[in-house]
């Protein structure tokens, strides 16, 4: 038996193919940050509804961070991916990407570029 599992969603109702299988394959949640500890939710959302919950506590989260802080932030400490989000990393902008605070707290460090929306307080003169 090597059917997906279809659950609905706890937030929509909507049901979903979740990506657990059983040849050991992880789910499509499992390419996101893991920013929700088990006791965030009831059970698993689909696709749009994980999209916007994670956005949601990630924009959270990047609120609370200033240049002092965000040297040595947690999200600097999760597993490294290379696997880019649109919405969570990133946005397209008149065609070109736009990498979000969430993107450069990741990578750890500021890239000295003057980025829009450098964590680091960093302009470029």
């Amino acid at each position: 038996m090597d059917s997906l599992k279809i659950k609905n969603c706890s937030s929509c109702t909507k049901p979903f193919n979740c990506g657990d299988d059983f040849q050991g394959n992880s789910c499509w949640c499992a390419d996101f940050p893991p920013v929700f500890s088990p006791l965030d939710g009831v059970d698993c959302l689909c696709p749009s509804c994980f999209a916007t919950a994670c956005s949601i506590k990630i924009e959270e989260y990047v609120g609370t961070i200033t240049p002092e802080t965000a040297k040595g932030n947690k999200a600097a400490t999760l597993p490294k991916t290379d696997q880019l989000i649109e919405g969570i990393d990133y946005y397209i902008a008149q065609g070109n990407y736009v990498f979000k605070a969430w993107f450069h707290l990741k990578r750890g460090h500021c890239c000295t570029n003057g980025c829009r929306h450098c964590p680091y307080g960093f302009k470029k003169k």
